[in-house]
């Protein structure tokens, strides 16, 4: 049976309180990931994580393929970036997302968000200023009446009265209130029952949230002339990080809770942000914040003058509402134990619902042509509106070229296989492949078929060469740079030019040798001690020939199959190992160490040459374990990689991808999950009404949007893991719409008795599943 990972990089849009819809679709999303663990353990679980797990087993048993699913990526703007911290912590740390709900049902409401100051004091607190909340009320057709139940009428009304007649000019909502809400969430999560964690063993989890630099920060930029300047840049990500094997973990609640607090600090509702206001907040609540400094050296960019902690931050949708290019950039260099099926999944609550207007029909009083917008709605579109909502084509665009270049590679190889096949069988002769491939004989034939691929290179070998040089030099760079921070862009810029000069004082950019065919000596020493890259690219392209070319032709698990596989990534870690900082975390160098005492140093530390050894013993003995036609079809694709890598690598642009397949984008929203009812956000979510602030209205409209949250994420989730198994594996339709009405059930069963407000629509969607 194949054994497969679905990986999700999870984008989660902003819609102020349509973040509760979200909630709704993470915590779905938190449970296929409980059930992926919970099908691999043999664990029981329930709900719809029943549903999922089942899901699960008959891909395994129609399609046999055995699929873990897991999300490694989270990315998120305002409401999104909320939802996307949660998530993502609960995912590292195996803490349950449940307590959450009761917090956003109970807690997203208006009357709990306004500040103290700002909350009418009487009936008669701005009593002028009632017929304006009666004129809100009405718009959009009176929508109180059209979209919330007779029941919540009076609610909403008495609630956007009191919000109508809070404070003017100033932000109503509470940015103290909001981060003690967020400090109460946190709390919860750490006082309910842990689970296990939510991703593999050595599997990092990066958490990157959006958020707007008010004043900006000035970044260098190179021109012609004059050769330097500088720029105001106002987009910010702040990145988190869990991961084992560099010690970093997702534990700094403050950093966390300043980071949902920055992102969702929507302009004109929330008051802007500063680290202020979270030191005010954990001297009330009796906390200390140990990781203070590393987060603000970490995480904020240093400023001309003042203390980096007053820097202000605003909602960070107003420039980055779907943060994908973080997530992109965070593909390289993720560990793969198995064949990889990565999904960019975004989450965007209103895709075919526009806030933006021209006005009401009719409407000309800023402008004599009706088709145009009036002045007003201009001026709120260009500063607020039309940022939010800029599509994500450049993205995507992005995510399809590199999908394109892994395609083409895919191809390549294929076209270069018979040939390659060829090379290697001349190389050594038609019986070397009768041999047991020892410890010796592997290093050996390896040498020379590295050796021998170089000098049949001819002209190709010196391009693809000097990619392989720069890409581990500027990896150099970016790794000294971890392990002694530079103290600002001019002297980082400085020391990665003082590098690219010890390298070529030892000769290094001379990489063709004498005869002008295949690799210097130099070139040679310096690959063997220092490119990690093409080991560990070696190493995945030989688990995946196991995967397509060995084992996809078995008809039942074979044991010498599995043991191949623990072969190659035991020694696929090896290298990993090496790779991460925490290796090098303790080299003894003095801080005026030169470029070369580093290169010299890290060379030392990794012991390459050791680790190939070990490596080699792990292959080999995997090797001599397998039949024989297996055998030749793995040491052919072995010894024949750096053929295959000279071709391919300069097709990658000398950046190499730990993950071999083409990169999907699904869509979760209103306008996809249709199951049980289209017609978009329109049609289903209260929390859209009142520009997206509608669900801070009423109980009712947090429990209906909840409730639509965790249908459409079942929905869409079911559809997205059957989606990894295609062709005659596949599963049959209607057996997915019969676990989509499992599950569907499942949610309404578990939510009947915390949702009494909607009561009516439970059972009236109960007929509409059937």
């Amino acid at each position: 049976m194949r054994e497969k990972e679905l990986r999700f990089a999870l984008i989660c849009y902003g819609g102020i309180s349509l973040a509760v819809y979200m909630h709704g679709v993470t915590k779905e999303v938190w449970r296929l990931a409980a059930a992926s663990r919970a099908f691999h353990d043999g664990g029981a679980i329930g709900g719809t994580g029943a549903v999922y797990r089942d899901l699960l087993g008959a891909i395994a048993a129609h399609g046999n393929v055995r699929l873990r699913v897991f999300t490694d990526i989270v990315a998120g703007a305002s409401a999104g970036g909320i939802n996307g911290i949660f998530l993502a912590r609960a995912l590292a740390t195996g803490e349950s997302l449940d307590p959450l709900t009761d917090l956003w049902l109970d807690s997203a409401d208006v009357d709990n968000l306004l500040d103290p100051d700002a909350r009418p004091l009487s009936r008669m607190t701005k009593f002028w200023a009632v017929p304006i909340a009666g004129w809100a009320m009405k718009r959009r057709g009176n929508s109180i009446d059209r979209t919330v139940g007779e029941a919540a009428q009076d609610e909403v009304r008495a609630k956007l009265s009191r919000f109508v007649r809070a404070r003017w000019f100033e932000p109503p909502f509470g940015g103290e209130t909001f981060s003690h809400l967020l400090f109460d969430a946190f709390a919860a999560m750490d006082a309910a029952p842990r689970g296990p964690v939510l991703v593999p063993d050595g599997q990092p989890v990066d958490l990157f949230v959006s958020v707007t630099d008010f004043a900006g920060h000035s970044v260098p930029l190179a021109l012609n002339s004059p050769p330097r300047v500088t720029e105001n840049e106002h987009r910010l990500i702040l990145h988190f990080r869990e991961d084992g094997r560099t010690g970093k973990r997702l534990d700094d609640v403050p950093g966390l809770a300043a980071a949902a607090r920055a992102t969702a600090s929507f302009p004109g509702a929330f008051p802007p942000f500063t680290l202020r206001e979270i030191d005010r907040v954990l001297e009330k609540r009796g906390l200390d914040w140990p990781g203070r400094d590393a987060f603000v050296r970490a995480q904020l960019p240093r400023g001309e003058a003042g203390d980096a902690a007053d820097r202000v931050l605003i909602d960070g949708s107003v420039l980055a509402n779907a943060p994908f290019r973080p997530a992109i950039a965070a593909l390289k260099q993720r560990p793969a134990r198995r064949e990889i099926d990565r999904r960019f999944v975004y989450i965007d609550p209103k895709p075919d619902f526009r806030s933006i207007s021209f006005g009401r029909p009719g409407d000309a009083a800023d402008s004599d042509d009706p088709r145009l917008p009036g002045f007003v709605p201009t001026i709120l579109g260009a500063l607020s509106e039309i940022p939010r909502e800029q599509p994500i084509r450049d993205n995507v665009e992005v995510i399809e070229g590199m999908s394109r270049r892994i395609r083409r590679m895919q191809h390549i190889v294929d076209a270069m296989k018979v040939e390659v096949e060829e090379q290697v069988a001349a190389l050594f002769g038609t019986t070397f492949f009768l041999d047991t491939p020892t410890l010796a004989r592997l290093r050996k034939w390896r040498a020379k078929a590295q050796e021998q691929a170089a000098a049949r290179a001819g002209f190709a070998f010196a391009p693809y060469g000097h990619l392989k040089l720069s890409a581990v030099v500027e990896e150099l760079a970016r790794l000294i740079d971890r392990l002694l921070p530079a103290e600002g862009a001019i002297h980082r810029a400085n020391r990665r030019l003082a590098l690219w000069d010890e390298v070529r004082a030892r000769g290094l950019d001379r990489i063709s040798g004498k005869k002008g065919a295949g690799a210097s000596g130099d070139a040679i020493a310096f690959f063997r001690t220092h490119d990690l890259g093409f080991r560990i690219r070696r190493l995945r392209f030989l688990g995946r020939e196991l995967d397509t070319a060995v084992e996809a032709k078995r008809d039942a698990r074979d044991p010498a199959c599995d043991a191949m596989r623990d072969a190659i990534f035991a020694a696929l870690g090896l290298y990993l190992d090496r790779q991460g900082d925490a290796w090098l975390a303790d080299l003894d160098l003095p801080a005026d160490a030169g470029p070369g005492d580093w290169i010299d140093a890290i060379a030392a530390r990794r012991d390459l040459a050791i680790v190939d050894s070990e490596a080699d013993a792990l292959i080999a003995a995997g090797l001599a374990a397998m039949p024989k036609d297996d055998r030749r079809v793995l040491l052919l694709a072995y010894l024949g990689y750096p053929f295959y890598d000279i071709a391919t690598l300069p097709l990658l642009q000398g950046e190499g991808f730990d993950e071999y397949d083409p990169i999907k984008i699904d869509r979760i929203s209103p306008s996809d999950a249709t199951a049980i009812r289209s017609g978009g956000a329109a049609a289903m979510l209260k929390g859209i009404e009142f520009n997206s602030f509608g669900a801070f209205f009423s109980r009712a409209y947090r429990e209906n949007d909840y409730l639509w949250g965790r249908l459409h994420g079942a929905d869409r989730l079911i559809d997205i893991v059957a989606s990894s198994v295609t062709g005659e594996g596949a599963l049959p339709a209607a057996e997915l719409a019969a676990m989509k009405r499992r599950a569907f059930h499942a949610i309404l069963d578990q939510e009947e008795k915390r949702l009494p407000k909607v009561a009516a629509l439970i059972a009236q969607l109960r007929q509409e599943i059937g």
